[in-house]
């Protein structure tokens, strides 16, 4: 288990926030989180140490598939990759998210065993 790399959470739900960054904590990842997708943006360029990204995908202001957008067009944040999480759990969002240049693609409630299998295909 990678343990150098930090999980950026960013969710508009501080509830959900808080619920992935205990079950993540307990499997000795460490976590950061952002209530915004601004926010997020923010701390991704400030902080180098991000592995991967659980991005909501329905946030007021920027949304997750925005968010994805402007990581992946920006050449220091485009190898980071992101799982996209969502309770929009209907045909075709799947393939949205991954179209939006998601890297995983994951339901709420999350999955624990789901989102841990994810996270370590995706972080070397």
């Amino acid at each position: 288990m990678n343990t150098e790399k930090e999980i950026l959470i960013i969710d508009d739900d501080s509830r959900n926030i808080f619920a992935l960054t205990a079950v993540l904590k307990a499997k000795k990842y460490q976590c950061l989180s952002a209530l915004s997708a601004v926010k997020g943006l923010e701390l991704l360029e400030e902080n180098k140490n991000i592995g991967a990204v659980l991005m909501d995908m329905m946030m007021p202001e920027m949304d997750g598939y925005e968010a994805i957008g402007k990581m992946k067009s920006d050449t220091a944040l485009q190898h980071i990759p992101v799982i996209a999480i969502t309770a929009q759990a209907m045909t075709g969002d799947r393939e949205k998210c991954l179209e939006a240049g998601a890297d995983g693609y994951i339901s709420k409630p999350v999955n624990v065993e789901e989102l841990l299998v994810l996270l370590n295909k995706l972080i070397d």
